[in-house]
C-alpha cells in the first residue's frame, strides 16, 4: 500500500508544559491545528481524559468548537468521548450543536473506558449502575438521537436529531473491533498507547465487518506516536519528552511535558524502560527519510486506511516542524 493512499490525521491531548499554563497549551493547540489544516491533514481529534495533571482535554466538545472555529477545512472531532461518562442525549446535543456551527466538519469517536480512575469516575456523577457492559446500548441510544426522528418520538436531541454526525468506535482491545464490525462503523485502534493487540484487532474488525448505511466496507485507522526532525539523532532527543511522559504515567506522577534530555538511562530502570518501549512499539521517530521508511513499513504491515499521529513535544515549534515533515512524507512536498 502506498502512503498516497492513506489519510493522515492528528490526535491532541492539549498537553501542558511543566513551565506553562493550560491557556498556553490551548494556544499551541490552535497553532498546531492551523498548521495541520494547511498541510492537508484529514482531521484533528481531541481525547477525553480526567483528573490528569498536564492533560487539558477534559472538556472535549468545548475544545473541538474552539479548534473548528480557528481552522477552515480540516475535520475536527473527538478521539474520543468516553460514552459511559455521559448521557447519550447530552453528547448528541453537544455534537449536534457543533455540526450546526461547522457543517460537515465534525467527527464523534466514542470509547467505553472511563478515561480516568475509579474515584474520578464517581466524581463525574454518572449513573454508577451503568458501565462498560452497557456500552452497546449506550451506543445505540446515541445513534438514535443523531438519526432522523421517529414518528411520535417523545424525546429528541435539539440540536442533534437528524444531524447524522459520523460516529467512530475507538478501542485498545478486541471488544470495540467486534462491535464496530457488527455495527458497520469506522474503527480506530489505540495503537499509540496499546499496540499489542493491534494486528489481531484489525483482523477481527475486517473479518467480521457487516456493511451498513454508514460504510459498505471496513475503514480502519491506527494511532501512531511520532517525532520527526531533521536528523535521527535530533528526533530521538526530542522523543525523550514523550518517553518521560509515559514514565511519569507508570509512576503515577504529573503528566506535564518535561524538556528533552540527553539520555533516558539515568531516569528509568530496565523494567521501566521496557514498559515505555512496549508502549511506543509502533512509534515513528527519525529524520524525513527514516520516517518515510517506517511509515511505509507500517502501512504494509497493517493495511490501515488512516494514520492518526500523536506527539508530545516540549517546544511548540518542534511540533510544527514534525507535522510538516510527516505531511511531506505522506503526500510528497507540500
Amino acid at each position: 500500500m502506498s502512503l498516497n493512499d492513506i489519510a493522515y490525521s492528528v490526535l491532541d491531548l492539549a498537553h501542558a508544559r511543566i513551565d506553562a499554563s493550560y491557556g498556553d497549551a490551548y494556544a499551541g493547540m490552535v497553532d498546531s491545528a492551523r498548521h495541520a489544516d494547511a498541510l492537508g491533514y484529514q482531521r484533528y481529534w481531541l481525547a477525553e481524559h480526567h483528573s490528569m495533571d498536564g492533560i487539558g482535554s477534559s472538556a472535549t466538545s468545548v475544545l473541538i468548537g474552539h479548534i473548528a472555529g480557528a481552522t477552515k477545512r480540516i475535520r475536527v472531532g473527538a478521539g474520543g468521548i468516553m460514552l459511559p461518562n455521559h448521557a447519550p442525549i447530552i453528547i448528541a446535543e453537544h455534537f449536534g450543536t457543533l455540526a450546526a456551527l461547522y457543517p460537515d466538519r465534525i467527527d464523534l469517536g466514542v470509547g467505553r473506558a472511563p478515561g480516568s480512575d475509579g474515584a474520578t469516575m464517581r466524581a463525574l456523577r454518572r449513573d454508577l449502575t451503568s458501565g462498560v457492559d452497557d456500552f452497546p446500548e449506550q451506543l445505540a441510544e446515541l445513534q438514535y438521537f443523531l438519526d432522523d426522528a421517529r414518528p411520535n418520538q417523545n424525546v429528541i436531541a435539539v440540536p442533534g436529531q437528524g444531524s447524522h454526525v459520523p460516529i467512530w468506535l475507538l478501542g485498545s482491545s478486541l471488544y470495540s473491533a467486534q462491535l464496530a464490525a457488527k455495527r458497520g462503523l469506522p474503527f480506530a485502534f489505540a495503537s499509540h498507547f496499546a499496540p499489542r493487540l493491534m494486528m489481531e484487532a484489525l483482523h477481527v474488525y475486517r473479518a467480521g465487518f457487516q456493511p451498513s448505511d454508514v460504510l459498505d466496507k471496513p475503514y480502519a485507522a491506527i494511532g501512531v506516536p511520532v517525532a520527526a526532525a531533521s536528523t535521527d539523532a535530533q528526533a530521538a532527543h526530542l522523543f525523550t519528552t514523550a518517553q518521560q511522559s509515559i514514565l511519569a504515567l507508570l509512576r503515577g506522577e504529573h503528566l506535564r511535558l518535561r524538556p528533552p534530555v540527553a539520555s533516558m538511562e539515568d531516569l528509568w530502570s530496565p523494567i521501566e524502560a521496557q514498559h515505555v518501549r512496549d508502549f511506543h512499539q509502533v512509534a515513528v521517530v527519525g529524520s524525513p527519510s527514516t520516517v518515510k521508511n517506517k511509515l511505509q513499513a507500517l502501512a504494509a504491515e497493517t493495511g490501515a486506511d488512516e494514520f492518526i499521529f500523536a506527539s508530545s513535544f516540549f517546544a511548540p515549534q518542534d511540533k510544527l516542524n514534525s507535522l510538516q515533515i510527516v505531511a511531506e512524507q505522506m503526500r510528497g512536498s507540500v
